[in-house]
């Protein structure tokens, strides 16, 4: 189908694009790398009067070293993201995951941003960010604000992120050396997952030091398995020792029952793809460990 008809602005900086915002209000989208909202617009689910084009502010391109984390400007392509070296060292289970992202098009349109703002639960990115602990940095009228991740996915394809603001920026905690593995249960090559895990393990020695869970498509947001995180630790990172933790994954979950499968279906493939995921973070399924 075609999109209903629309205005269109391409402002060359975040604060030409708050005015614009601000100016049109509800009247208008905000359009990132666009794989997202030009479905909607081609199937006339949404008509907005404006579409404010992000493409064309540079300082919201690239990934750069923070000191201790590092920065992801929001129209960062999928593909940028994933090949960068700051963030295979740093943060490699951003890495693992963005290999898992539908298809090469999709990848180099895509940006990094503008799919966690978009918030689907069955997106690839929302689960590895939360599990790191990442910071989304907004900008408005008065100016920028951090959220943590716990904060930022607030419900089915909703965020923190005001009406008059930006998502301009994804602070990422450097995590060299952890072992990351991002495990994704499909049907069909480019589909989205019916259940995801992303796992980000350190080791000291054999034993599991710490553990990062996050959870894809088992509730209305990412989740954090925190009980397996917490009943990873200071066990051997073997297949007897992850079974047991790997079984909690699905504590306080809430999946969706469609086609693809019923919730207690999804319950039991999330302890499955934990155990694989960690198993392989931690380099026990011929995987190799970082550091």
């Amino acid at each position: 189908m075609i999109p209903a008809p629309f205005e269109y602005v391409a402002p060359s900086s975040v604060e030409e694009a708050l005015q614009a915002l601000a100016e049109h209000g509800d009247e208008a989208k905000i359009i990132a790398g666009g794989q997202s909202l030009l479905p909607v617009l081609r199937m006339r689910l949404n008509a907005p009067e404006w579409v404010i084009d992000l493409g064309r502010i540079p300082s919201l391109r690239g990934v750069r070293d923070g000191g201790d984390h590092l920065v992801v400007g929001a129209m960062t392509t999928h593909d940028e993201v994933g090949k960068d070296p700051l963030v295979r060292e740093h943060a490699l289970l951003v890495s693992k995951a963005v290999e898992h992202l539908a298809d090469a098009q999709v990848r180099h349109r895509g940006t990094f941003g503008g799919a966690l703002a978009h918030a689907d639960p069955a997106g690839d990115l929302g689960a590895p960010a939360l599990a790191l602990d990442a910071v989304f940095v907004v900008q408005g009228p008065g100016g920028t604000r951090e959220v943590p991740a716990t904060d930022f996915f607030v419900d089915l394809f909703e965020t923190a992120i005001g009406e008059d603001e930006i998502l301009v920026e994804v602070r990422l905690p450097k995590r060299a050396g952890w072992g990351a593995h991002y495990e994704k249960f499909v049907r069909v090559a480019h589909q989205w997952p019916i259940v995801a895990v992303a796992a980000a393990v350190r080791l000291d020695g054999d034993t599991i030091a710490e553990a990062r869970i996050g959870l894809t498509n088992m509730g209305n947001t990412p989740l954090r398995a925190t009980a397996v995180e917490e009943a990873l630790v200071g066990r051997p990172a073997t297949a007897d020792g992850v079974r047991d933790a790997a079984a909690l994954a699905a504590e306080g979950t809430n999946p969706p029952s469609d086609l693809n499968g019923d919730a207690d279906y999804r319950r039991h493939l999330a302890t499955v793809l934990t155990r694989r995921a960690v198993l392989t973070a931690a380099g026990r399924n011929g995987a190799t460990v970082p550091g």
